[in-house]
């Protein structure tokens, strides 16, 4: 393994002409939190003589919001995410993933993404930033049948499976193997699963409107939800109308109920807490989006976590420990335990969402400008939620605002005005009102990249030498209507 600091080498090693070797500063991840931080402090570093370099194993942030309009072919999927190379133009990028952490020694050991030596990096200020992965259960047959929905290559592939298991059951005789093709599962009821499954149905609705052979009452669409609620972050009465909402659009809502088995593509439910069986069948489009927990690589570090194994961190978004906070240690977003100061988060911390972590990635890098060069001061971590907007397809959508309950169109436009505004950076902004712009004049793109998974098939199919004839065939002397044939073709 080699080893490169700040000031050349360790061990006699040659230094690595790569990377700077001025004092730097350490983003770990390339997320929400990630992509404000390094741009709130590449100029300034630069200026006092440093250095912010970001490791993440993708070269873009993905703004997850848009992940069910990309599903949904409403967005396309490059306007969802935000190049760190175009927009990150003072900081150091290093495509790979940071394995582990020590403060101590202050040095990350990062595997470069395309393969290659794992190395270490000196550091002299560190952000945690790792966000959030999607969070699963042992359930049989899970890993090998379902999807989820964290990342754009993530929303891409269930519009290809969804459009293409509609376009392939539309020519399949009735019967299960067709039931199959054509039923579409959503586990988990929270704003991301909701949100999915209504882009999907109404994706799904304008696609078989296109297609002669298929109706409506021929899809299948069903949400499974563990708790007796969907939604936690609108009112009751808000859930409630959301679900018959849903089901006036002919989705299943199935309430105290859970995934026991997805085996094969076969579905077993329970209900929930007795855990008696409740239904049984098949499916070859199964998307899980029952919660997320904090990136596992913070337990490859020397940083105190928590039971739920998030970096513990103070309202100025230090790391910190029963000792206090560790010196030139930050984290903030998903992977953080930030505690909610206005007294309104889940166990007393900030929930891991957007809002949060854009509001939390603005502050930190103030805090760190604050405590390393004097510009202003540390300031405490404090936001009020706003609310909370969801939309379910074109022009349907619910939203609590400060208070304030909307539905159906009000809601819709109160979802994509928050969100056209949140989008980082204007040329994605402009990117995504453009995208909205088509949508409505021309409707959905709904033409499924059949080969997307396997871009190679056709050339090896291509490539591939046509089998040959039998020479036992060809040996065989012509029969006399073979004879007359061929003079014929000759005069």
């Amino acid at each position: 393994m080699k080893i490169f600091t700040n000031s050349g080498s360790i061990g006699g090693m040659a230094s690595n002409p790569h990377f700077s070797d001025r004092p730097r500063i350490l983003v770990v991840g390339g997320g929400y939190v990630g992509l404000y931080v390094a741009r709130g402090l590449q100029k300034q570093v630069k200026d006092h003589g440093g250095i912010v370099t970001l490791v993440d194993p993708l070269p873009y942030m993905t703004y997850q919001p848009f992940l069910p309009e990309v599903a949904a072919g409403s967005i396309e999927p490059r306007h969802a995410i935000v190049s760190h190379r175009k927009h990150l133009r003072k900081t150091e990028l290093i495509s790979g993933k940071v394995t582990s952490i020590d403060h101590a020694g202050r040095k990350a050991t990062i595997e470069p993404t395309g393969g290659g030596e794992s190395f270490e990096l000196g550091y002299t200020d560190v952000v945690v930033a790792a966000g959030s992965i999607t969070r699963t259960f042992p359930i049989d047959g899970l890993k090998d049948q379902g999807i989820g929905l964290k990342t754009i290559e993530e929303a891409v592939a269930l519009r290809d499976r969804m459009l293409e298991r509609i376009e392939t059951g539309s020519v399949m005789p009735a019967g299960p193997e067709r039931d199959r093709a054509l039923t579409f599962v959503v586990v988990g009821g929270g704003f991301a699963g909701i949100e999915a499954i209504t882009e999907m149905e109404d994706a799904a609705r304008d696609a078989v409107k296109a297609n002669a052979r298929l109706s409506r009452s021929d899809l299948r669409f069903v949400l499974v939800e563990a708790m007796g609620r969907i939604m936690p972050e609108v009112t009751p009465a808000q859930a409630e109308w959301v679900v018959e909402h849903l089901r006036s659009r002919e989705i299943e809502v199935l309430l105290n109920t859970s995934l026991s088995s997805a085996k094969d593509g076969t579905l077993k439910l329970i209900n929930m807490p007795d855990k008696t069986p409740a239904d049984e069948f098949e499916t070859d489009t199964l998307l899980w989006t029952a919660g997320v927990q904090a990136n596992p690589v913070v337990r490859s570090t020397d940083f105190p976590v928590d039971e739920r194994g998030r970096v513990r961190a103070t309202p100025e978004l230090r790391i910190t420990g029963d000792d206090g906070p560790v010196a030139h240690a930050w984290t903030a977003g998903d992977v953080a335990a930030v505690p909610d100061l206005t007294g309104g988060g889940v166990g007393g911390f900030c929930v891991p969402n957007a809002q949060h972590a854009v509001r939390q990635a603005k502050l930190l890098a103030a805090n760190i400008l604050a405590e390393n060069y004097g510009v202003g001061e540390v300031k405490e971590y404090r936001h009020t939620n706003l609310g909370a907007v969801a939309g379910f397809g074109q022009f349907k959508g619910v939203a609590n605002i400060m208070g304030f309950g909307m539905k159906g169109f009000p809601a819709w436009l109160a979802h994509r005005g928050y969100h056209g505004f949140a989008m980082p950076m204007y040329e994605r902004k402009a990117r995504v009102i453009i995208n909205w712009s088509m949508s409505f004049l021309f409707g959905r793109d709904l033409a499924p990249l059949s080969d997307l998974q396997t871009p190679q098939r056709q050339f090896r199919e291509a490539a591939t030498p046509p089998p040959k004839k039998d020479t036992a065939l060809q040996s065989q002397p012509p029969t006399p209507a073979g004879q007359a044939a061929s003079a014929k073709a000759t005069a």
